[in-house]
């Protein structure tokens, strides 16, 4: 399966965050215009959604079965019921800086926290009001790092001593690296230029040895870099914007990427823009950390 494979039928506007879930075998993902919630179970090869009532920019997993959604006015815990139905319950409200800004990228890290960023929607301002915030028990943080126009690249190093993050605007196209000490991403430093590699720097994982994958928006590739940001391989998806790739499948070794519908396509006739591919890249990944974090009195 190195030719990546559409798994479902389904179409999403904007498909962001797989999330593969261990205990259930399963794969959730978020549609962040259509503002859903989905999960592709691999026994059953079915797709159920679930419908929220704001965009949500991406998702965590709890050991206790709720989704935890970052959306536009905050961070929720969500119970899904009968699908498309949900029960939200908000763990931190957010206070934006400008209006027109949600949540965008996101994953836990190894000790159960939330980290989340937010971005102005409307990408044509190029407003660099973005930040990474991080949600654990003392409540949503005051902003990490910030200037940030379209952040993204969200991952951690197997030893959890090394974060990622990228911004894909096109005018800035870089992944940053920091050291990580559970609490601070400090002595930035670019990692990889991507303005002159195919697509820009979208949704990102992390495989056993420590490389890192990231989408290349708007190229149709998922590359791989080496610990000292080298390229060493790019794998083709057949759609021009995958987003963002998470290793799972029973021996988390598939790499499923999410895809967004261009703008200069229809989405009443997408064709595979908009699916989540799977394919077998030869190496494995890490268990996707859940959030245990849960802010103090919720």
């Amino acid at each position: 399966m190195t030719t990546a494979q559409a798994i479902s039928s389904t179409r999403d506007r904007v498909g962001e965050c797989p999330v593969w879930s261990v205990a259930e075998q399963a794969l959730y993902w978020v549609d962040i215009e259509g503002r859903h919630i989905r999960r592709w179970t691999a026994a059953s090869d079915a797709v159920q959604t679930w419908t929220l009532p704001e965009r949500v920019g991406c998702i965590a997993l709890t050991a206790d079965g709720r989704v935890i959604a970052a959306m536009e006015t905050g961070v929720f815990a969500v119970q899904l019921l009968d699908a498309p139905a949900v029960k939200l319950e908000c763990l931190a409200k957010v206070t934006h800086p400008a209006a027109g800004m949600r949540f965008n990228d996101g994953r836990c890290d190894a000790e159960g926290r939330f980290w989340i960023s937010t971005m102005v929607m409307d990408m044509g301002l190029a407003s660099p009001l973005g930040g990474l915030y991080c949600l654990d028990e003392n409540g949503l943080s005051a902003a990490k790092l910030d200037g940030l126009i379209t952040p993204n690249g969200l991952a951690f190093s197997p030893g959890g001593k090394t974060a990622y993050v990228s911004d894909s605007h096109p005018s800035v196209q870089k992944i940053w690296a920091f050291d990580f000490d559970g609490s601070q991403l400090l002595a930035r430093r670019e990692f990889v230029d991507m303005t002159a590699l195919p697509g820009r720097p979208d949704g990102a994982a992390i495989d056993v040895e420590g490389h890192y994958w990231i989408c290349g928006n708007d190229a149709g590739q998922v590359h791989r870099f080496d610990p000292q940001g080298r390229l060493v391989r790019s794998l083709e998806v057949p759609v021009a914007k995958p987003s963002m790739c998470a290793f799972g499948g029973p021996n988390l070794d598939v790499l499923y990427v999410t895809s967004i519908v261009p703008g200069t396509v229809g989405f009443a006739s997408p064709g595979l823009n908009g699916a989540v591919f799977a394919l077998q890249p030869g190496v494995c990944g890490l268990p996707e950390p859940v959030f245990s974090r849960f802010p103090t009195g919720v």
